[in-house]
């Protein structure tokens, strides 16, 4: 049985809901304001879930290695999990018969920056890092659930954001790590908050209380 029901539940329901047209050539309509990631919950839902994490330490590190979380499949033929969330989060994307944007303006919520020109100053960040999975339950996933946590696309899992805001966030939790942007505070703790708990991982007792205290000082 998986180790995440809840986020199989999710994906499930994802194909209920419509989806971009993914084609070459397609570009995505313009807009005033800047898009975030599907499946932020609201406050009260973010706390009910965090309520349900289990409250450990962090597992080591041992083991470890990017390559046991396969990313940047294809989610979306041509189009990969990172192509994807390049196009569903940017603004006028244009793409090649590969799905690779060649054009198009992006914004960055951890750093209020918009970006208009070299895609690859965009990183796709994953929300819930996957160092930080693997040490809050990742470690016991076949390497199939894993690649599903790393290109999940219809959960708050993946940002498009500069490559030094990913940078400097690295692998850290909310206890040690926050956006620049104050403005998104909210929505981070609680995008955090769904992923965990989609994944059935653990919290530690510091990075529970720093996103209780997010949620209550700014949602």
């Amino acid at each position: 049985m998986s180790p995440y029901p809840r986020a199989l539940a999710r994906a499930l329901a994802a194909t209920a809901v419509a989806v971009l047209a993914l084609v070459p050539g397609w570009a995505a309509p313009a807009a005033a304001d800047h898009v975030l990631p599907p499946g932020i919950p609201s406050a009260s839902e973010a706390r009910s879930q965090l309520d349900s994490l289990t409250v450990r330490a962090k597992g080591p590190q041992t083991g470890y290695d990017r390559s046991l979380f396969p990313h940047w499949n294809v989610v979306d033929s041509p189009c990969t999990a990172r192509q994807h969330v390049l196009v569903r989060d940017g603004h006028d994307v244009v793409t090649d018969s590969d799905c690779q944007p060649t054009s198009g303006r992006w914004y960055s919520t951890f750093d209020d920056v918009w970006w208009d020109g070299d895609v690859s100053q965009i990183s796709v960040d994953h929300m819930v890092p996957l160092s930080e999975a693997w040490k809050t339950g990742a470690s016991d996933w076949t390497t199939g659930e894993r690649a599903d946590f790393a290109n999940d696309v219809d959960s708050p899992q993946l940002w498009a954001v500069t490559v030094g805001s990913n940078s400097s966030k690295g692998d850290s939790d909310p206890s040690e790590w926050m956006p620049d942007n104050t403005a998104i505070h909210c929505d981070y703790v609680k995008a955090w908050t769904n992923v965990k708990y989609l994944y059935d991982l653990t919290v530690t007792p510091s990075e529970k209380s720093a996103i209780q205290d997010t949620i209550d000082t700014a949602c």
